[in-house]
């Protein structure tokens, strides 16, 4: 592994010996490149990281395949884990508590001014002056802004959150995107209906979806999980989900309506709960057909463009419905992420849901293998050596 030495040469500069690296990306079909940032000016509420492990979230591959329009050039990446270098005057983690050096955290998405009307609606990951880690063109003075790097500079109005030492780096690092998500995915249902006891749906399995389905066993649900993929409906059942295969046709047992029937035999009448985190139009036409009255559908996975879905408001009417969508979080709800991660690390399997991991040179390679879906995740880690 690389060691990096941080020279401060001022209140606000520093050098890193070596230089921290960036992998820029340009347009679908050119590989990354490098970029060298030798000196950083951390201002006041900000931090340098350097980068233990990211990983690969859909949005990057959607990105990178051209399915999902973006800023160039850009440093992808917004899921990781890694260790405070350097802290600016103030900088703060998310429980009001200064930023150490050696902290070993994980940082939220969104960076929000707090302030503006969006802010103090609560809803900081929509700030009126955003920005987010991954997402942003690159330039002079934050090239350090995404996870595919050796370091990420934190600005100010980054939800920060310490994580411990025990804690395996492909557990910790999703929790930036995937388990914060699915936080805010289920504390949308739960005000519309209590988890303890209730059905819920869950359509994909992927980071998410599989999130989700762990928090809501915990809080006392019974959850089906529906995806295509029998390696990852097994995970699901791992975790303590019954399954189904939403491809099944005829008289197969895994058809998601026999499943259903079987878990109404059981006490479960109807589902109160469908958190759609495929994207497909057909699961989002699925989770809008099969919720039951006085139910909530949350949508968590159309964030890329797609097919355009139907939608009969009387059906709606009739079985008081609620439909809303979910898209990143707030600071809470990454602190309770973390949370959930460190009570549930060590009996559940979280970790092997990271396949395969690249160093940072070899991170066109690691995209093309996260696109090919065998893998929930994919890792890169900057101090690996390319192979």
């Amino acid at each position: 592994m690389t060691m990096h030495t941080v020279v401060r040469v001022s209140d606000v500069d520093i050098i890193v010996k070596p230089s921290p690296v960036a992998m820029v990306w340009y347009e679908p079909g050119r590989p990354h490149e490098a970029l060298a940032a030798p000196g950083v000016r951390v201002a006041a509420g900000e931090a340098l990281v350097e980068v233990e492990l990211a990983t690969i979230c859909g949005s990057d591959v959607h990105t990178v395949t051209g399915r999902r329009s973006a800023s160039a050039p850009l440093v992808l990446g917004h899921e990781q884990v890694g260790r405070v270098v350097a802290v600016g005057d103030g900088a703060l983690r998310t429980d009001g508590t200064r930023l150490e050096l050696g902290d070993r955290v994980v940082w939220s998405v969104t960076v929000s001014c707090g302030d503006c009307d969006r802010c103090r609606r609560g809803f900081t990951q929509k700030c009126r002056s955003l920005a987010k880690y991954g997402h942003e063109r690159v330039h002079r003075g934050w090239e350090l802004s995404g996870g595919f790097a050796t370091h990420v500079q934190l600005r100010a109005g980054t939800a920060t959150v310490r994580v411990s030492e025990s804690m395996p780096a492909a557990i910790a690092a999703p929790a930036s995107c995937a388990t914060a998500t699915a936080v805010a995915a289920l504390e949308a249902a739960a005000e519309k209906v209590d988890l303890d006891g209730a059905l819920v749906l869950v359509t994909g399995a992927g980071m998410i979806g599989l999130s989700v389905a762990a928090m809501a066993i915990e809080a006392g649900a019974e959850v089906v999980v529906a995806d295509p993929d029998a390696a990852r409906r097994a995970f699901a059942g791992r975790l303590g989900a019954v399954t189904a295969d939403p491809t099944a046709r005829g008289s197969s047992p895994d058809r998601l309506d026999t499943v259903l029937a079987g878990l109404a035999a059981r006490g479960f009448p109807e589902v109160l709960v469908a958190v759609e985190a495929s994207g497909t139009a057909a699961a989002v036409r699925t989770v809008l057909g099969v919720v039951g009255v006085g139910g909530i559908v949350v949508l968590v996975g159309s964030v890329s463009p797609g097919s355009e879905v139907g939608l009969d408001p009387e059906t709606i009417v009739r079985r008081v419905v609620t439909v809303t969508g979910v898209h990143n979080y707030t600071a809470g709800q990454l602190v309770r992420a973390v949370e959930f991660l460190e009570r549930a690390w060590q009996l559940l399997p979280f970790d092997e849901l990271v396949g395969v991991t690249h160093p940072l040179a070899e991170l066109d390679l690691a995209l093309e293998e996260a696109a090919t879906g065998l893998h929930v995740r994919v890792g890169v880690a900057p101090g690996r050596k390319s192979s």
